[in-house]
């Protein structure tokens, strides 16, 4: 977790593949704890084709059936049929927008919001934002993007910078 939380966790990201794998792993992760899903991460990486997201979007039942056989990933068959309908919208947010990055990190004028929580209880679950993020998404036809997956989805993007003030990887410490 800590290697996590220095290296990636609140660094702006702009790379669709990666804003596509944490896409999938937040909702993974529904229900679960973050440690499960980052213990799983490879796997993950493995059976989803380094989540290249056309060949997730083109998964048929048949590769299905392997994920559901895949103990070193989560088995939900929910969970992976959304991941393979969120890859098809996913692309068509591409089509229209020119990128999926041009598209969420307009919620938030490409610029990342940086807050200064002092204790980690300070920390919403989900905001105002994440909502309409959410509502957008589900309009669009994706699933397991309910808001509170989706302010993780940003926190762990870097759209919002939720890092204590007193931590080394806030703003105000660098």
């Amino acid at each position: 977790m800590w290697k996590y939380h220095d290296e990636e966790w609140g660094k702006p990201l702009h790379d669709d593949q990666k804003l596509f794998e944490f896409l999938i792993l937040e909702g993974m992760q529904a229900g679960l704890s973050w440690l499960t899903i980052l213990r799983k991460r490879e796997n993950f990486k493995k059976a989803y084709e380094n989540f290249d997201v056309s060949k997730v979007a083109g998964f048929n039942q048949k590769k299905v059936d392997e994920l559901m056989s895949n103990e070193g990933i989560i088995r939900n068959r929910l969970k992976i049929a959304a991941s393979i309908g969120n890859a098809k919208h996913f692309i068509e947010i591409v089509e229209e927008f020119g990128s999926f990055d041009r598209y969420i990190w307009s919620y938030v004028d490409h610029e990342p919001i940086i807050n200064h929580w002092n204790t980690i209880s300070e920390l919403p679950a989900k905001t105002e934002l994440s909502d309409r993020i959410s509502a957008d998404l589900k309009r669009r036809g994706f699933k397991f993007v309910g808001s509170t997956i989706i302010y993780a989805h940003m926190q762990a993007t870097g759209m919002v910078n939720d890092h204590q003030v007193q931590c080394f990887c806030h703003p105000d410490q660098t």
